[in-house]
């Protein structure tokens, strides 16, 4: 199964301002989470941010509504997003199966809707580098439970390669010079 530009929606779970200070590998989530959106922006994929009680974890980090001005933004109630009947609904209606998801906290709300959205059929990826919890242990289960249910995990380069298919057309060579040439070659910590 590869990641189809044309089949793929970007989602990106709970990168919340209030939380972000006591998630283990926040900041790391939150630079790939931007890489990636804004990448999927430039190549019309839809790409969706969740807040879970923006009251009490503050709303979704500001440097990804900088980075990402066409995202959509949902407030949610459920831990899983895709129990919420409208997040449901425009998912079905973008028909769009594939959904790369990342976010916070791992163990809980990015695995449930990652559990809910394989249930209603959805293929789903788990994008390690930008999926955190509190306590990197529960992450690492969270991934694995979620990949037992199906879900593959992948990495940011991974996706957008395959997003990109081809290295001979302007495309490319737009992404190219704008992400992939400035991509350093730093070690990722994956959950």
């Amino acid at each position: 199964m590869r990641i189809k530009c044309s089949h793929s929606l970007f989602l990106i779970v709970d990168l919340q301002k209030a939380l972000l200070p006591v998630i283990d590998g926040s900041d790391q989530a939150v630079n790939e989470a931007i890489w990636l959106g804004s990448l999927a922006q430039t190549l019309d994929v839809p790409v969706w941010l969740t807040e879970q009680y923006p009251q009490g974890l503050g709303g979704t980090e500001p440097r990804l509504i900088e980075a990402l001005p066409n995202a959509r933004l949902w407030q949610k109630s459920h831990f899983g997003a895709h129990d919420e009947t409208d997040f449901a609904e425009a998912l079905a209606a973008l028909e769009r199966r594939q959904v790369v998801i990342c976010g916070t906290e791992a163990h809980i709300c990015v695995m449930q809707t990652a559990l809910s959205l394989l249930e209603a059929g959805y293929e789903v990826y788990w994008l390690v580098e930008a999926t955190a919890s509190r306590r990197q242990d529960e992450a690492k289960l969270a991934m694995a439970r979620v990949q037992a249910a199906g879900g593959v995990p992948v990495t940011a380069d991974m996706v957008a390669y395959e997003w990109l298919e081809r290295c001979d057309n302007e495309r490319f060579k737009q992404a190219h010079r704008q992400f992939l040439k400035k991509r350093s070659a730093r070690p990722l910590r994956f959950v």
